[in-house]
């Protein structure tokens, strides 16, 4: 077991590095060993394995937890170290009782009674459970909260239980979405517009179809003197694709810093042909250099080249086999079915079992119609722990088989 104090990620080809890293491949393999692979799981619960903050280990775990059959009785023990261990407990614990292990949910109800760390809990399993399932301990909690400490921040539940919560008390602003797309266009190019109804605009747009006539519009939606892109702004725009190119030659000219750093950021997203080689090079300089964080950008902008970007596949395959930043993987898997998808089948079977959301779903689409996978898809699409997005997926894809038309 590696030192307290350092972390040393096993092989990434071993069972142990496999499930360090989320890989599908190792929740696979410790199903076909689960006496074996019983302390890698509850280290991976009680270590924080992941690279990055971005990363998601928690589902993965409570499946293994459940589908090999392992003892619960160390996790409870864990919501008694720091903050952070108990969280990471938590969070495996919430997701075994979604699945409908009893022993999981009265263990997080019995710390919430008496837990160090109770308020972070109830918050997280307010989050994550039905409400029948913790709203009667409103007593409890309002008892508790007097017995001193930080004051809570997140609104559920304490809302709910008659608990004030310090700062939150604001006015709901009114909600745009029952204006057309026309309409709100007509907001955002409104010069003289107060700056939040624009912001309130680009909300609504957000959960629409992307519009090409947002495009003119955005340089009079931002700030006239702010220095960096504001996030509606920039996913607005990140959903118009290509769309955005023309324009943003023009943006990168502009003297506002916000616009022409939102010009430049289009313009990095879809490179032209020139860009391909120093793409491939940065790709391989980032493999030599063993950098987890970033290259998955590189992977998408590559991927916009499809077969011309040959050349990338090698370092594409190596950076999903080895990456510990679970959260990229998706994307090295996306630029290789792009760009060289020769051998992906197996991989993206794998990853029906992978740690990540993005990476399940990209397998409940695209994944082989073997029976492993359909059999897989269908657990998928009935896990009640399981995030909407995948689970509705799974029903499109299970129906869309033949004979279940």
């Amino acid at each position: 077991m590696n030192d307290e104090n350092e972390m040393f990620y096993a092989r990434h080809d071993g069972v142990e590095g496999l499930l360090q890293r989320g890989r599908g491949l190792g929740a696979i393999r410790a199903l076909q060993d689960p006496a074996k692979s019983a302390g890698f799981v509850h280290d991976a619960i009680r270590r924080d394995w992941r690279w990055h903050a971005t990363d998601d280990r928690a589902l993965y775990l409570a499946r293994l937890v459940q589908e090999l059959g392992l003892s619960l009785s160390p996790i409870p023990g864990w919501l008694a170290a720091d903050e952070e261990a108990c969280l990471r407990a938590c969070e495996v614990l919430q997701l075994l009782a979604l699945i409908g292990v009893e022993e999981a949910r009265e263990g997080l109800r019995a710390y919430v009674r008496q837990g160090r760390h109770w308020r972070r809990v109830l918050e997280s399993v307010a989050s994550c459970w039905p409400t029948e399932w913790w709203e009667d301990l409103g007593p409890l909690a309002r008892a508790r909260i007097s017995e001193g400490g930080e004051p809570p921040w997140c609104v559920e539940p304490w809302i709910r239980f008659g608990i004030k919560v310090p700062g939150r008390t604001r006015v709901p602003r009114a909600s745009l979405d029952q204006l057309g797309t026309a309409e709100l266009l007509g907001l955002l190019a409104d010069v003289r517009g107060p700056e939040e109804t624009k912001c309130e605009a680009l909300r609504a747009l957000l959960g629409r179809q992307p519009t090409e006539e947002l495009i003119p519009l955005v340089p009079l939606s931002g700030p006239p003197d702010g220095h960096r892109v504001p996030a509606l702004i920039a996913r607005a725009v990140d959903r118009l694709g290509a769309a955005a190119v023309p324009a943003a030659k023009v943006w990168v000219q502009d003297g506002r810093p916000w616009l022409v750093q939102l010009g430049a950021q289009v313009l990095a997203e879809h490179p032209g042909p020139e860009a391909l080689p120093g793409l491939v090079q940065e790709l391989a300089g980032q493999w030599a250099a063993h950098t987890w964080c970033g290259p998955d950008r590189t992977a998408r902008r590559l991927a916009r080249f499809g077969p011309d970007a040959a050349a990338a596949a090698p370092y594409l395959r190596r950076f999903w086999l080895h990456t510990p930043h679970s959260y990229e993987r998706a994307a090295y898997l996306r630029a290789l079915a792009a760009i060289d998808p020769h051998g992906l089948d197996y991989a993206l079977t794998e990853s029906l079992w992978d740690c990540e959301e993005h990476a399940r779903l990209l397998a409940v689409v695209s994944a082989p119609a073997g029976p492993e996978a359909l059999a897989r898809i269908a657990i998928l699409s009935d896990d009640p722990a399981e995030t909407a997005e995948v689970r509705a997926a799974a029903r499109t894809r299970l129906r869309q088989q033949p004979g279940n038309a």
